[in-house]
């Protein structure tokens, strides 16, 4: 007996963005977004949204919160969110914002925040429709070969674009190697998934944008981008 899945039953196009706008501060591009969510409409294939969480301490902050809810958003227009855990990223170390190299965690913290992360999340995201994933999943497959052939889809000048990274060039402030590699392994996070859109705060925008970048290199139609304001990232329960 064949098992039929019914179509989701999507709002209008013009009602889903007046919902997923309320909030945000930036679309690239909402005219891009509006297509994608025609096509859903039309396929009856929810978009795959994604947003990625370092877990670099052991508590979500309120900037994070905000983010969260706007996922929620997505998912109760019937979208398909990906909540990805930056397992391999948060070894790196995000240097956004940051005026010196950051140390890098351990194995045994970023599993640790992981968990914690997991559990809080879930105060609201629906834990039955939530797609919960780690970056390690394909980073730790690739080769050396890999990470060269991800670093050649990027230049120097254009990571020094980067305000963080151009101000600390500027001033003569160290930018470790691995720093420069951030903004790539969290773009190819998008390549891996195919997502349609990409959540994030305003400070993450440059991290983004590579994402939209690398998957046109790749020969993937670009995500769009969609960022919230980050507040003061007092930590925090989500209610």
């Amino acid at each position: 007996m064949d098992i039929i899945i019914p179509m989701p039953n999507f709002l209008p196009v013009d009602e889903q963005l007046a919902y997923i706008k309320k909030g945000s501060a930036e679309i690239i591009r909402e005219s891009e977004l509006r297509e994608k969510l025609e096509n859903a409409q039309k396929t009856g294939k929810p978009l795959l949204v994604k947003a990625g969480f370092d877990p670099t301490a052991p508590d979500l902050h309120l900037g994070h919160t905000v983010l969260i809810r706007k996922l929620k958003h997505f998912q109760d227009l019937g979208h398909t969110i990906v909540f990805l855990i930056g397992d391999f990223t948060g070894m790196i170390g995000d240097p956004t914002g940051r005026s010196v190299t950051r140390k890098p965690l351990s194995r045994d913290e970023i599993e640790k925040n992981a968990e914690t992360y997991k559990t809080q999340v879930f105060k609201i995201l629906d834990a039955q429709k939530t797609v919960v994933d780690f970056n390690s999943r394909w980073f730790s497959k690739f080769s050396a070969e890999d990470f060269i052939r991800l670093a050649a889809k990027y230049t120097v000048s254009q990571m020094l674009e980067r305000e963080d990274f151009h101000q600390r060039f500027k001033e003569e402030k160290p930018i470790a190697v691995h720093e420069l590699l951030y903004p790539l392994a969290q773009g190819y996070d998008s390549v891996a998934l195919q997502a349609d859109v990409e959540l994030g705060g305003t400070d993450q925008k440059f991290n983004l944008l590579v994402g939209r970048e690398l998957q046109r290199a790749y020969g993937q139609p670009s995500q769009v981008v969609l960022t919230t304001s980050r507040k003061n990232p007092a930590k925090c329960t989500p209610n």
